[in-house]
């Protein structure tokens, strides 16, 4: 083989959650008093009527007591453990200095440019303080096949409301930020959202606890997949934030929390947390923030790996990609051979996998005959579980297009009709997230995502910001794969055969 060419850039996965209410952002000093305690109830984590940040007590645990946010964004006072020391963490928005106002950064794409610290205005509530060790009794296996079938139900909703489009979407990214949406909620809501992301709470935070504790374990020459999240909350006198909630978060999520003024500069915050936590692959999540918005929850994976078998460039030509019986691309395809092949009754594929052999991208080619969005239906996780784990070893000759992809879709509809209506209406029951003048629930979800295949590897990104408001071996056959026509990928974890991304290229040629 040749030597590798470059180092491929990341894959990235990210999602944020803005959590809202309407009415919640009153100026009224006798309401902002209000101290509630009930089960659950962070005691003195709240907006004083002065707006003064009394203690934000963590415990040398590790463990957050208290949490005061001033209106004005101001953090008074902290006691934490002896290594660590709560701190106003004034990070700067985008072209912003000294505290200077500015209007939100443009939308200018900036996935190629050289990435700087990140840029933030808001109070950094977790300065010194740590998520608590967690004891799980949940082990890979018991994941299996329920993360693919959740990656494959919420790939063939989208693929039904964008039909004719190149849909990819991040299964990882939006389960980790729905379930940190879910530990805020409670009774049927809470039932509904388990229902449609597969498990119960306690499973999904297990499974994001063994995520982030897998990807410490990963040796430094595989693939390297990096999880972030972060919870942003508005300084409004009138909000009441969970102690549990929060610290639930911080235990399995290892999320960081901010206080910030919900106006143009936190905008700008967000997205320049995002643009860091992504290398930059999703310059902007979100656009603007809503009055009633109290909340943004925010996830960002990032994977960065090179082919095990990167392709020189003699095995780069030109080809046909049909994109339908009379459509045709001229699109450069990238030719070589691989050693796991994939089959089932109408559709073969391959594995290729990432340096260190832990990522993998994986193809299915659906049969001649054999509509891309007819196989996608036909697919359960149990079956594309079964498909990946019983990869044939055998020589594999393959071809597959270069192609660059972005994918934009609001997912309120595809969750309500996977089963979670109940989270997006005004009677929704989000308790544990804390309190307010209002109830809580999802006002919107927005997922968007990015991919680019070439000779050195893949890079991809995700985001998805839901926004919640309130009412008030030796080969034994040659096979041919040709990725020439419209085809199901997926890029995958090799020990849980999980994807992280999947996706369905119509035509390579399309960008958005």
């Amino acid at each position: 083989m040749e030597k590798m060419l470059r180092t491929i850039t990341a894959i990235i996965m990210l999602v944020v959650i803005a959590v809202s209410t309407t009415g919640c952002a009153g100026d009224s000093a006798s309401n902002a008093a209000q101290n509630a305690e009930s089960d659950g109830a962070l005691k003195d984590a709240g907006i004083k009527p002065d707006g003064a940040l009394n203690s934000a007590d963590a415990e040398p645990n590790g463990a957050l007591r208290d949490a005061w946010i001033k209106p004005d964004g101001a953090l008074n006072s902290a006691d934490v453990k002896p290594d660590g020391a709560l701190r106003d963490a004034w990070i700067k928005p985008d072209s912003e200095l000294n505290g200077a106002k500015t209007e939100p950064d443009d939308k200018e794409d900036t996935r190629d440019v050289d990435i700087v610290p990140v840029n933030i205005m808001a109070n950094d509530l977790m300065e010194g303080v740590e998520g608590q060790e967690v004891n799980s009794n949940y082990l890979w296996g018991n994941y299996e096949p329920g993360m693919t079938e959740f990656a494959l139900r919420l790939a063939k909703a989208c693929n039904e409301s964008d039909a004719g489009q190149n849909v990819l979407v991040s299964p990882l990214s939006v389960l980790m930020a729905l379930s940190m949406t879910a530990n805020g909620a409670e009774g049927t809501t809470l039932a509904r959202m388990e229902e449609a992301l597969g498990f119960p709470i306690d499973m999904l935070n297990a499974y994001a606890y063994l995520i982030n504790k897998k990807l410490q374990e990963i040796p430094s020459n595989a693939g390297k997949l990096e999880v972030g999240n972060s919870i942003w909350f508005a300084n409004d006198p009138q909000l009441i934030v969970n102690k549990d909630f929060l610290q639930t978060n911080a235990d399995y999520y290892g999320a960081e929390i901010y206080s910030a003024p919900f106006d143009h500069t936190t905008v700008s915050s967000i997205n320049s947390w995002v643009k860091e936590k992504t290398k930059g692959m999703i310059p902007r999540i979100i656009d603007n923030i809503d009055p009633s918005d109290l909340m943004v929850l925010v996830n960002a994976v990032a994977f960065e790996a090179k082919w095990s078998h990167p392709y020189i460039e003699r095995q780069v030509e030109d080809g046909v990609f049909h994109v339908s019986s009379d459509e045709k691309r001229i699109i450069p395809f990238m030719h070589g051979s691989e050693h796991s092949f994939l089959s089932d009754d109408n559709a073969q594929g391959f594995i290729k996998e990432y340096k260190g052999r832990k990522y993998a991208f994986a193809a299915l080619l659906p049969d001649e005959g054999t509509d891309v969005d007819d196989y996608l239906k036909s697919l359960s996780g149990e079956r594309l579980n079964k498909i990946l784990n019983d990869a044939e070893e055998c020589y594999v000759v393959t071809s597959i297009p270069k192609f660059e992809s972005e994918y934009d879709v609001e997912l309120r509809k595809v969750l309500s009709d996977m089963g979670m209506g109940k989270a997006f209406s005004y009677d929704a029951e989000f308790g544990k997230i804390g309190k307010c003048s209002n109830n809580f629930h999802i006002r919107k979800v927005q997922h968007k995502t990015f991919i680019s295949v070439d000779e050195d590897g893949t890079k991809a990104g995700a985001a998805t910001a839901v926004m919640v408001g309130g009412t008030g071996g030796t080969p034994k056959e040659k096979h041919e794969v040709n990725l020439d026509r419209p085809f199901v990928y997926m890029l995958i974890d090799m020990e849980t055969k999980t994807p992280f991304f999947i996706g369905i290229m119509r035509d390579p040629a399309l960008k958005d």
